[in-house]
Formats: structure tokens, sequence, C-alpha cells
């Protein structure tokens, strides 16, 4: 293992974090944050290399690249992490049993975090926020799309780290090689939990090669019912933020489901997302609607249904009923976000209670999943499996527990 030095040495200094208090851990996350804005020319100047490898068609340009203003809401979510109450040395549970043992369960980090990521480079700053406020060291593994990006970005965080007298091994960017993924998935013994965020095939590639511990950030595969009682202009609004606030983030709405009586309203609900330049596959219903009235429309294909586009793309699908929406988000969807938009509470109860999803919306986008949204301060990714942490992941997903018995003297019979 190549990198065996790499994982050696963040194991050991993961044991240095549990020294900090949270004071301390504030502090230098209030000096990283602060160190991001007074850096932003250097940190743009790098990611400016990256971006310039990538065309500007690439759905994933967007994801890439970073600006002042960005840089200054990264800055802020760290300072927002810093304010939150320490997710360490809670007592979940306690007890005494009958022999007079004292039971005591009490919350505690993971220990080495491993983030596989694509071409995200904010995730970097958010993750060693998390990671660090919860008392974590952590591997990073970026892809070579952002690799000048999470460079710069990891050396800004040594600097500070090493003011503060903290070991900068407590955070460790892998090289940007496939060979170095595989190596963190078989490291066994050293990283305690790995977390991948990204598309579907970089999620199965962990889940299938994996020798340590996963917990899976899905693909997000995002659909929308606008039922027989939607409001139009809360529907044309809704529609509108969740397709293209931002199309390459895994909360973009990708198939719009539209019961078939309110068809007739098809084409003032995509208005707003022409002036965007937004193509729509439509189902042969929807296209009828559309046709002469929206200009970028294109048959629908079985492709179409089920799959994350990551840009100005939307599929719509014309259905009879709520059932027949469940039952297609039941087939296509990834259990990240879906949403109804309709007036009728005992609709919109139902649709809740049976989708399977992490977050499921009523009347409001799917661009609210987001643990800055939720006020969980920033996310680590939004988990969509049901083993363990589900929907974002901040501070409290990222912690494990341990039990702390006390006796005097007590031997088992």
């Amino acid at each position: 293992m190549q990198l065996k030095d790499t994982f050696e040495r963040v194991k050991r200094a993961s044991k240095s974090l549990a020294l900090l208090s949270d004071e301390q851990r504030n502090e230098i996350l209030n000096a990283v944050a602060d160190a991001i804005v007074a850096n932003q020319s250097r940190i743009l100047d790098a990611n400016s290399q990256d971006l310039a490898k990538m065309s500007k068609d690439n759905p994933l340009y967007d994801r890439l690249q970073l600006t002042e203003s960005r840089l200054e809401g990264i800055a802020s979510d760290m300072r927002n992490v810093a304010t939150l109450p320490s997710p360490l040395g809670h007592i979940t549970k306690q007890k005494t049993l009958p022999n007079g043992l004292r039971l005591c369960r009490v919350s505690v980090p993971f220990g080495v975090i491993g983030m596989i990521y694509e071409a995200r480079p904010n995730v970097t700053f958010d993750v060693f926020s998390l990671c660090f406020k919860s008392g974590n060291a952590c591997v990073l593994k970026g892809g070579k799309d952002a690799d000048c990006s999470n460079r710069e970005e990891v050396a800004l965080i040594h600097e500070i780290l090493e003011k503060y007298g903290v070991s900068k091994d407590v955070v460790a960017l892998l090289p940007a090689t496939h060979e170095a993924t595989g190596e963190m998935l078989n490291a066994v013994g050293y990283v305690d939990l790995c977390i991948p965020r990204g598309g579907r095939k970089l999620i199965d590639f962990v889940r299938d090669t994996a020798r340590i511990p996963v917990i899976e950030t899905g693909a997000g595969v995002v659909n929308t019912y606008f039922d027989a009682e939607g409001d139009i202009e809360m529907g044309k609004a809704i529609i509108n933020n969740a397709k293209t606030r931002r199309v390459s983030v895994c909360n973009a709405l990708d198939c719009l489901l539209i019961h078939e009586s309110r068809l007739a309203d098809l084409p003032a609900l995509c208005e707003k997302m022409a002036e965007k330049q937004v193509i729509i596959y439509a189902d042969e219903q929807a296209y009828a609607a559309l046709d002469s009235k929206y200009p970028l429309l294109e048959h629908a294909t079985d492709d179409s249904f089920g799959t994350e586009f990551m840009d100005y793309k939307l599929a719509i699908k014309t259905v009879a009923s709520l059932d027949e929406a469940l039952e297609h988000i039941d087939h296509n969807g990834s259990g990240h976000s879906e949403a109804i938009i309709t007036m009728n509470e005992q609709t919109a109860r139902k649709f809740q209670a049976h989708v399977d999803a992490a977050c499921v919306y009523w009347n409001a986008p799917t661009s609210f999943t987001d643990g800055a949204q939720f006020g969980l301060g920033a996310e680590i990714g939004i988990s969509t499996q049901k083993l363990g942490p589900r929907g974002p992941m901040a501070l409290e997903e990222i912690t494990t527990y341990k039990w702390l018995i006390e006796g005097e003297g007590q031997i088992r019979p």
C-alpha cells in the first residue's frame, strides 16, 4: 500500500483531536474562514487552472467553478458550523442495572473519515469544517478536474492548523488517481468510515469495492408531481426554482409528473424555464400540450425517465392519478428528494407517507435539500441509504457512540 504512511499519520493525528476543546476548534474554524476570504485570489487562481481544462458546456463546470461570492458563502457556512453545539460528549442513554452497574452511552468521533468526491472544490472546506468540529480527522480524495483547487484549499487549511499548533495530518489530500481511491477503500484499520459523494458510477464502484464501512450519498434522480389540485402560480415558481437554480446539483429537478387533468396548464408551468433554455423531453400527451407553445421541445424516450440530467434538461411524464405518480417515483426515483404540489392535504399526506426518499416535500422545491438550508451549518453529503444516517449529513451524523460502564467490583455469575 503506497499510501500507508499517509493513512498512518492521519490515524495518529486523529487521536490528538481529542485534546482540543470545542472553543479551540471553533477558534480554528473561524480562522480558516477568515483565511478563505483573505486569500480569495489565491484560491480563484488555482480554480481557474481547473476551469481552463473543462469545457463550459460540461454540466460539471458549474460545480467546479468558485467565485468570490461562493467563497464568501463557504466561509459563512464554516463560521456557522463553529457556532453550533458540539456533537461530542452527549449522553444519549444511561441506566443503572439491578446489579449496580452504571451504564452510559456517549457520543464520540468515528476517528478518520475518508471522503471521495468529484468536481466539487467546495466539498473540501465543507468536509474539513464538519470533521474538525466533530473531532474527526479526514482523508480527502478529490477528482482530477478539481485537483488544483483542492490542493490550494488544503494548503491553506494546513497553514492555519500549523499556526495554532495542530498537526496538519488531521487533513490529508490523496493524489487524484483511481489507484488512490482503491487504496483508501482498502485502508482497513486506518480509515474508519468512507463517504462517497458523486454520480451513480462512483457510488456503485465504492460500494462494490470497499473493505471499509461506507455510507452512501446517492445520486439524485428527483421528481416533482403537480397534482390535479395544484396551484399554478405556486407550481411555476417551485418547478422553475427546483430545475434552474443550479442544474448541476443533486437536488435539481429531473422529471415533472403532471396530472392529465392539468395538461392545459403545462405551458404556463414551463414558461419560466424557457427563459433559461431548458430542453424538455415530453411524453406524447405533454408534447401535444406544449407543441408550438414551448421553444425547446423534444419527444421523451424510455431513457428520459430515471436520468439525473445535471443540465438544463427536464423530462415530463403525464399520469392519470396520484397512485400512478407514486408508482413512477418508486420505479425511477433514487431515494434522494421528491415533491408534490397540491392544495389537497389528504393527497399530500398520502404522498409523504408513501414516497420512500430521504426528503419528501409538499409545496416547496427540492432545492432546499441542503445541510445549511436545514440549519445544520453545512453537510458532508445527502445520504440515501436506510442503515445509519439519511438525508443531509452534518455533525451528529458523523459521530458514533461508546458505552461507559462503572462498577464496584461486580462479577458476572
